[in-house]
């Protein structure tokens, strides 16, 4: 496992395992649907955030362009489906977001801000992903890929500037519990592959380059 470096380093207590990146190669049509569940799931968050805390108008600002990028990311995540042949199967979601958020606090401002330092772990976490598989998948989803990750950077920046500004206090503190929590999830094997899952328990692929991303590609 390589050393998380650049800037997921001062937010991610741990790379992600290399099975994961391994497993997620090969098994790309299906990371690419999971993908495209959470580009959804990225801009209902931010809209959510919006709507509970209406009276943050710099929150909702910042919140609402990342939201309509989020989308987009989901519009082209959907064009690449279709493009690329990969049939529509309904996925269970990982346990990831849920259990990561099953550890916020209930009351506020505490709520608040561990719903903002979530929202940057996660998309810290996407950022290194797709990082990690831009430079090992063809076109066009490896160009995708890369695009995605300067993108995702921005994201965490995002909301960890939105959670410094509003906790000058005890941000960094309650950072590194729930980037405890994070490592756990991502560093633990998974019965079932996901964009944040851990490496899968049973990997059931074959070792060998991935080619053109096609409909024939089996």
């Amino acid at each position: 496992m390589s050393a998380l470096t650049g800037p997921f380093a001062r937010i991610l207590s741990t790379p992600t395992p290399q099975s994961w990146t391994d497993a997620a190669v090969e098994r790309w049509r299906e990371l690419l649907l999971d993908h495209a569940a959470c580009e959804r799931k990225a801009a209902s968050t931010a809209l959510a955030l919006i709507f509970a805390y209406p009276q943050d108008q710099a929150l909702g600002a910042s919140l609402s362009r990342l939201a309509r990028e989020e989308l987009r990311h989901f519009e082209r995540a959907q064009a690449l489906i279709i493009e690329l042949g990969v049939p529509f199967e309904r996925q269970r979601p990982s346990r990831y977001a849920a259990q990561l958020r099953s550890h916020l606090r209930s009351g506020e401002p505490g709520r608040k801000l561990d719903l903002l330092l979530t929202g940057a772990l996660i998309e810290a976490r996407s950022a290194e992903r797709f990082g990690l598989l831009a430079p090992r998948l063809p076109e066009p989803l490896g160009g995708f890929y890369a695009v995605l990750a300067r993108s995702e950077a921005r994201h965490f920046e995002c909301y960890l500037e939105l959670a410094r500004t509003r906790a000058q206090e005890d941000w960094r503190d309650r950072l590194a519990v729930l980037a405890a929590h994070e490592s756990e999830l991502v560093t633990r094997p998974d019965r079932q592959l996901r964009f944040h899952s851990g490496a899968p328990e049973t990997i059931h692929y074959r070792a060998r380059p991935v080619g053109a991303l096609c409909v024939s590609d089996e």
